[in-house]
């Protein structure tokens, strides 16, 4: 396991009760190194949608809190964002929440010898994504996916 993994669930679970009491969600955690700064990037999101107020008022809440624990032994900057309009599909409950919406996929492994396909997904069910694309519905298996997004449209 890398550093970076280490460090997150720790954040992780440091801070979802802090979130939850808030009113909250984790929806991700990133820890990586940016144009040669260490970034702590956490994706929170809420039933009725996340607000530059809500990012700055989780920052400082968890910032703190962080900072205490010792969890990062060198220099970091933190940012709190939503997941945004082309949000990640990373989990089986994110997949439900967007049934109906247009997705892009990337697979791991080609599907009908592709790898990309955008659609609209039609359920989710049994670990498979039904995608209605241009040539039909198909089915994809969650496992298989290498990436997955909402497709915003205007």
């Amino acid at each position: 396991m890398s550093i970076q993994s280490i460090i997150t669930e720790n954040i992780s679970s440091l801070i979802e009760p802090v979130l939850d009491d808030l009113g909250f969600e984790l929806f991700d955690i990133e820890f990586l190194s940016e144009r040669g700064r260490w970034v702590l990037r956490i994706y929170i999101d809420g039933e009725e949608g996340i607000r530059l107020d809500d990012c700055a008022l989780v920052s400082r809440e968890i910032g703190d809190l962080i900072e205490v624990k010792d969890i990062i032994k060198h220099p970091y900057v933190l940012e709190v964002s939503s997941p945004g309009l082309n949000r990640p599909l990373k989990r089986e409950k994110d997949c439900e929440m967007a049934i109906g919406k247009k997705i892009k996929v990337n697979m791991l492994i080609p599907l009908n010898g592709r790898r990309n396909f955008t659609g609209y997904l039609r359920n989710f069910m049994g670990g498979l994504l039904y995608l209605e694309t241009e040539n039909g519905l198909i089915q994809i298996p969650f496992q298989d996916i290498k990436k997955a997004n909402l497709e915003y449209e205007f």
